[in-house]
């Protein structure tokens, strides 16, 4: 005899059910997890930070501080500092100072930066103080390239490096004539933007590409109606605002979160010539091509000689040096690399003839050289 479910008990089984199904759903469904959105490839064209520039004084040194024979700027800012509080030094006085250091101050306004709001600001020695460890800022006016002042700093420097000396020995840890103070600077002036005023508003891409450019319009153009975006250059993409100027904040929020579908990246190969550093994207390949690499050592040994006459010869001794030259080569064979190449197959191909990075800046330059080197190198 079958039993009935209750209607409530129907009811949980076919949440059950459906709940499972969409979870072997999100198992097998395509989802792009590494989606790449409007605001991660393009901003908003004059929406930008502003640097900050300061001169001020780190005081409650222990004894660290800048040495007044070779840098008398500080004690003159730190007469300067006084005579403005009130305290008046004599003229001619020799100030001996220890504690007191002469810092540059910087610090980055944000965009959007409000008057109230705290921003962080570094500290670097402008003297030859030892360090800056256990100091504070004083009140220091930061100034932009119009000369307005823009924020005022002051706090305590907090130093991220160790140091120790004695006897005439020395370790220090990173670096100790340079700081940072949290939250040290409160902005007092704000920067205008009206990038948000107009009829208008334009979109920079980060890199110059009209892939880009174009995608980020049409991605504009597919969420908010034909006519919307339009891509003027490989750099902007300007894009039509709500004539209500309420819904523009919303408006730009939802285009910046917006996925853009891109293609390859142009294929590119950066060497920093400095440090050997050889990075290549995913679109680098090879012609087809035969590459031979193998190191020549030159060695040079020098011995010297003593040539000393018999006692009665009447002669002198003198020294000479007697030079041995060798000359090392390597015996690596060609390495032979097939048409379209992968990057993969590149890094294992020259990491299997035991290239190192600075062999690396040489061999890729030969084979962009001979042609078979499909990408733009470029050099750091």
């Amino acid at each position: 005899m079958r039993s009935e479910l209750h209607p409530e008990a129907r009811l949980v089984r076919r949440l059950l059910w459906l709940t499972f199904l969409l979870a072997s759903a999100a198992l097998w469904w395509p989802v792009d997890a590494a989606a790449t959105r409007v605001k991660e490839v393009s901003s908003v064209a004059g929406v930008r930070p502003n640097q900050l520039t300061g001169y001020g004084l780190v005081v409650g040194l222990d004894g660290s501080g800048d040495q007044t024979t070779a840098a008398p700027f500080t004690s003159q800012s730190l007469v300067s500092m006084l005579q403005q509080l009130g305290v008046n030094i004599p003229p001619g006085t020799n100030l001996q100072l220890r504690n007191v250091a002469a810092v540059m101050v910087t610090a980055v306004l944000p965009a959007y930066g409000m008057p109230g709001q705290a921003m962080d600001v570094n500290v670097s020695s402008i003297g030859n103080a030892k360090s800056l460890r256990g100091g504070t800022l004083v009140s220091t006016p930061l100034k932009g390239v119009d000369g307005q002042i823009y924020a005022l700093a002051q706090g305590n420097v907090v130093i991220g490096g160790a140091g120790a000396a004695a006897n005439g020995s020395k370790v220090v840890i990173n670096q100790l004539s340079s700081g940072r103070v949290p939250a040290g600077a409160t902005i007092e002036r704000s920067v205008p933007n009206m990038a948000l005023q107009g009829d208008t508003l334009q979109l920079a891409m980060h890199n110059s590409d009209f892939q880009t450019a174009s995608a980020v319009a049409q991605a504009i153009n597919n969420a908010k109606g034909p006519g919307t975006a339009t891509a003027i250059d490989a750099r902007m993409v300007q894009v039509s605002m709500p004539p209500e100027p309420s819904r523009r904040v919303a408006f730009m929020a939802e285009i910046e979160n917006l996925p853009v579908q891109l293609g390859k990246p142009a294929a590119k190969v950066i060497l920093n010539a400095r440090t050997g550093s050889v990075v290549l994207n995913e679109s680098v390949t090879l012609g087809a091509c035969a590459v031979a690499h193998g190191n020549l050592s030159v060695t040079i040994s020098t011995t010297p000689n003593v040539s000393q006459p018999n006692a009665l010869a009447g002669g002198r001794t003198v020294v000479t040096e007697q030079s041995d030259i060798s000359i090392t080569a390597g015996n690596k064979a060609m390495l032979e690399m097939p048409a379209g190449v992968k990057l993969s197959d590149v890094v294992k191909a020259l990491n299997a003839m035991g290239a190192t990075p600075q062999d690396l800046l040489v061999i890729l330059q030969a084979m962009k050289s001979a042609g078979a080197l499909h990408a733009e190198i470029e050099v750091i």
